[in-house]
This record gives structure tokens, C-alpha cells and sequence, in this order.
């Protein structure tokens, strides 16, 4: 079992993938000789050459939308976004059209659209975003959000392999401070399944990306005070993994939900709702919800820090829902 970060499983997972079907090819700026913004593609070009590995001019609407043409003629096409905050120029390309091609035209559209995403590294409002919640209302698209090296690996595997455009947003913080083993052989985490962090009895906290160390940190603190906390990662947003959550809420009879997006209109909004339709009598207190304030992010760390979710924040909340 190999040891890698978080950046080299995504790395490696092309590799994998583009060795495994030469229908695999990787199209962005910058991807190529210079091996990518955080060199998540470093190498690629000199294993495979231009033909598969394509340095792309700046437009990204341009960038998604050959790539879903030569998804359409039966390739498997892997789209950079340098920051995933650019994916906005491509918003009706994604939506409009590579989401509907497959009900209005039965044209498959096999496709990863992929970037660095996220904050918690002083990167401003410009490098920094989680644009999740714009794209999982739209059906025809799937969103992958890893928090480890193994899933970053084995989702980039299995959104390669998928039928449909996927969205795979990887956290930037995460790149080179996560650490994983990668076990041998053809190693796919499946789509719509989430992933129990850590177990407990008396909390479920529902969480994806960089947000679930801050939920692990909260529950060691907590836990100090005699109150168990699950972690939920959820992984993939869509398909959303509904019988996970419900399974743990039946369990804990509490729950909590905690991203890094915005509160307005973020995904917890949703994660709630089905909570309060599918395991309301199995709730004892509100669900709560612990996100990042509706403000675009500050420079500034002091700011950035207060304006982001971090543990102090999560121990705050989850004192509330167990003590309803």
C-alpha cells in the first residue's frame, strides 16, 4: 500500500485511468509542459503526449464545450479549471447544455469537470469559492467533493469511469496536508455512498470537504465532555447518499450539518429538509447548521479564520443540539 497525499491520489487516478483507456485525455490551461496550477498534472504530458494531454486557451466555456463534443464521438474528456471559482464562465455550457444532451438528444456525455477549490489558505474572494450548491439543483450533473487521499483516488477513478458529467471539486487545503494509504490492485470508491469519519451516539454531524477536520477536531473536544459525536462524510453531494444519513440520525436522534460554503442557499439547506421530511420523529432537538458567513471571503487570515467554519464554531453548535 502505497503512502500519498491528497493531490498525488488525484494524480495518480489519471494516470491510472488514461493507462487503463486511451479514450481518457485531460484538456485545461496550463496542464501541460507547466503540469498545472498545483501540478495535479505534473508528468501526464510526458507519459502521453499532446495529443492527450492538451494545453487549452483561457475560456473555459470553450474548454467545456469541446470537451463535451468529443464526449459525444465516445471520448472520456478531464477538464482542468485552474481555480474552480472560473467554473462560473462555464455555468451555461454545464447547465443548458451538457446536463440536458443526454435527455434532449441522447448524446452521452462522459466527462470530469475538476479544479481546486475552497479556502482556508488566504487566497481572497477570488480563489477560493465553493461553488457546490450552484450545480447540484441542476439534474444531469454529479458533484464529487473528496476529503481524503484514498477517496480523492478512488472518486476520480470511479467520475472517469461514469456515464455522466461530473463536477469533482478537491480542496486546496487539503492537497499537500492529507495523507493517505492507496490500497494495491484497481482501487473505485463508488458514487453516492457516504463514509462514517467516526463513530458515535450521541450527534450525527453531516460534513464534506475540509469542513470534516474541523468536524473531527470538534468531536475529539467534545468527547472530552462525554458527548459522542458521528461524522458523516458525505463525499458525493450528487447522488446524495440519503439512507447514510438517516441510518446515523436514527441512531443519535441529533443532528448537525457543516460546510465552508455560504449559509444562503448552501447545500445544508437541503441536507435539513430531507432530514426533517424522512427522520423527523426521530429527532430531539433542530437540526442546526454551521457554514461560512454570507460575505465574499476576506484576504485578510484574521477575517478568512472568522468568517470560515472552524471546530470552536462546530463545539458551539453541537453544545446547543445536545442540550435542547
Amino acid at each position: 500500500m502505497a503512502e500519498l497525499t491528497y493531490l498525488e491520489g488525484i494524480r495518480q487516478a489519471l494516470f491510472d485511468e488514461m493507462a487503463r483507456d486511451e479514450n481518457v485525455f485531460c484538456l485545461g490551461e496550463d496542464i501541460g509542459a507547466y503540469g498545472g496550477a498545483f501540478k495535479v498534472t505534473d508528468g501526464l504530458l510526458e507519459r502521453f503526449g499532446e495529443a492527450r494531454v492538451i494545453d487549452s486557451p483561457i475560456s473555459e466555456i470553450a474548454i467545456v464545450g469541446a470537451a463535451a463534443g468529443a464526449a459525444h464521438m465516445g471520448m472520456r474528456p478531464v477538464v482542468e479549471m485552474q481555480f474552480i471559482d472560473f467554473i462560473a464562465n462555464a455555468y451555461d455550457m454545464l447547465t443548458n447544455y451538457v446536463a440536458t444532451a443526454r435527455y434532449r438528444a441522447f448524446l452521452p456525455c462522459p466527462m470530469v469537470v475538476r479544479g481546486p477549490s475552497g479556502g482556508y489558505v488566504r487566497g481572497g474572494p477570488f480563489h477560493s469559492q465553493n461553488p457546490e450548491a450552484g450545480f447540484v439543483h441542476t439534474p444531469g450533473l454529479k458533484v464529487v467533493y473528496p476529503a481524503t487521499a484514498e477517496d480523492a483516488h478512488g472518486l476520480m477513478k470511479a467520475a472517469i469511469r461514469d456515464d455522466d458529467c461530473v463536477l469533482f471539486f478537491e480542496h486546496k487545503y487539503l492537497y499537500r496536508r492529507i495523507k493517505g494509504q492507496l490500497p494495491s490492485g484497481d482501487h473505485v470508491v463508488p458514487l453516492g455512498k457516504a463514509r462514517v469519519a467516526r463513530e458515535g451516539t450521541d450527534l450525527t454531524i453531516v460534513t464534506y470537504a475540509a469542513t470534516v477536520y474541523k468536524a473531527l477536531e470538534a468531536a475529539e473536544q467534545l468527547a472530552a465532555e462525554g458527548i459522542s459525536v458521528e461524522v458523516l462524510d458525505l463525499r458525493t453531494l450528487v447522488p446524495l447518499d440519503e439512507d447514510a444519513i438517516m441510518t446515523s440520525i436514527r441512531k443519535t436522534n441529533r443532528a448537525l450539518v457543516v460546510h465552508e460554503d455560504t449559509r444562503t442557499g448552501g447545500f445544508a439547506g437541503e441536507i435539513i429538509a430531507r432530514i426533517n421530511e424522512q427522520a423527523f420523529e426521530w429527532l430531539d432537538a433542530p437540526v442546526l447548521r454551521v457554514t461560512a458567513a454570507d460575505i465574499p471571503l476576506p484576504y485578510s487570515p484574521p477575517l478568512e479564520d472568522y468568517v470560515l467554519p472552524q471546530s470552536a464554531d462546530i463545539v458551539y453548535a453541537a453544545r446547543r443540539v445536545t442540550r435542547y
